[in-house]
């Protein structure tokens, strides 16, 4: 995985996990804290993985035509 990728997975999974850790009472890390962010990025690496499939990268040959 290239780095633009790693950080467009980590844009979005903050994004994500934004929501379910402003919903907590504390900030020190916690189990709750540390399962919210894994599922952020799970969540994260599957929009990845739809937009890839519905808007598939064309070669550079196609690129010409």
């Amino acid at each position: 995985m290239d780095e633009s990728r790693k950080r467009v997975i980590g844009i979005m999974a903050a994004i994500l996990a934004a929501r379910k850790l402003a919903q907590q009472d504390s900030t020190k890390p916690s189990p709750a804290s540390n399962c919210a962010i894994h599922d952020a990025v799970v969540f994260a690496e599957r929009i990845m993985r739809v937009i890839d499939e519905r808007f598939p990268v064309s070669s550079p040959v196609d690129r010409l035509t």
